[in-house]
């Protein structure tokens, strides 16, 4: 077997020999490029991929808290109850 095989522009794939030589350095490489790393072991695949960077936003639950359409509430008069400067 290859001690490194190119698997196309999205995945390398290492043995486990390969990975124990120049852990640290495969470990940055990841980091940098984005490309994860398949480790062949025993018959079996492991993957070291890099964290996906999202917002924390996007973690939070999802909520139906508005009982109403969202326009109706851009298009409250608010005339009768705010007045500019009475804060």
């Amino acid at each position: 077997m290859a001690i490194y095989k190119s698997m196309g522009p999205s995945t390398m794939k290492l043995t486990a020999s390969r990975l124990r030589q120049d852990i640290y350095r495969i470990l940055d490489e990841v980091l940098e490029t984005g490309v994860p790393v398949e480790i062949e072991r025993r018959g079996k695949i492991l993957r070291i991929v890099p964290p996906q960077e999202c917002s924390k936003l996007d973690s939070l639950p999802q909520r139906d808290y508005l009982k109403t359409d969202s326009e109706e509430i851009v298009h409250v008069d608010w005339s009768e109850t705010w007045r500019p400067g009475s804060l």
